[in-house]
């Protein structure tokens, strides 16, 4: 597959005209090109692998510094998009900053069955104690950063694994470049245009396993297959198609990282792989 866009034509995946032209070049023209990583990334052996609940603790031991990460390249495209700071002052784009801050509260404070509210990466972790999953070296993390270590030293920590380590240092050098279009196009097509059907595949082996074991994991998962294939994955892309506008340059750039971060997950799971196929 030499382009991928949900919709046959960008201007099917946007709601309203973007304005008048820029350049003399459409920018339906423009396409975000993933080559062959999003069809690798689904069809990818690991889902095959994640099939004994023993398995499925050692992938969430892993999976979990991506959800983790995630957070924070979230948190990244919200500095982008909309004012973080004092004083405030409006961003230039309120169509943007709006959905944004939707996809933060949905994230960073979703509602729970209960009532309660909880981020997805608190909901995360709650799945991996009801699963018996190890959870301390990702709570280690935390508490670390919680207390001011830079993150560079705290992933060196031992109990961090390796392919873990390398994940998210990929994503931080995304943040860190501080390039608007490059940082969105990661988090929109490397997680939240990708994750539902990456999702999808583990929800139905849980079906099989014990409700009373797996029920708040696959709740995660299906809330997250929820969002962002029905509101998160379609914002995501608008906002791309709409920051490179008729810049080819642009579109080039977010192509780009997006490929790698769609590349930096499938040496994720490459790794990870491995490892469950010795188990």
């Amino acid at each position: 597959m030499d382009s991928v866009l949900t919709e046959p034509a960008l201007s099917r995946a946007l709601d309203k005209p973007l304005g008048k032209k820029t350049s003399q070049k459409d920018m339906t023209d423009y396409r975000i090109e993933l080559g062959d990583s999003r069809e690798r990334l689904i069809r990818h052996p690991i889902y095959g692998l994640v099939n004994t609940p023993e398995r499925m603790r050692l992938f969430m031991q892993t999976h979990i510094w991506a959800v983790w990460d995630f957070q924070s390249l979230l948190k990244s495209v919200q500095q982008q998009l909309s004012c973080v700071t004092v004083p405030w002052v409006p961003t230039p784009d309120p169509e943007a900053r709006r959905l944004i801050n939707e996809i933060v509260l949905d994230e960073e404070s979703d509602e729970l069955p209960n009532g309660s509210f909880a981020s997805h990466f608190e909901l995360y972790l709650r799945s991996m104690e009801s699963a018996g999953a190890d959870t301390n070296p990702i709570s280690c993390v935390i508490d670390r950063i919680r207390s001011g270590d830079p993150i560079s030293e705290v992933l060196q920590d031992s109990t961090v694994p390796t392919e873990a380590r390398e994940f998210v240092n990929r994503s931080f050098s995304i943040i860190h470049s501080g390039n608007s279009h490059r940082i969105v196009a990661a988090f929109t097509y490397g997680r939240e245009d990708i994750i539902p059907d990456m999702f999808r595949q583990v929800v139905v082996k849980l079906a099989t396993y014990s409700p009373e074991i797996w029920g708040q994991f696959r709740y995660y998962l299906e809330r997250h297959i929820e969002h962002d294939d029905d509101r998160h994955g379609p914002v995501c892309r608008r906002i791309v198609a709409t920051m490179c506008g008729n810049d080819p340059v642009r579109w080039a750039e977010a192509s780009e990282t997006a490929r790698h971060a769609l590349e930096a997950r499938i040496t994720l799971w490459d790794s990870l792989a491995t490892r469950l196929a010795a188990v």
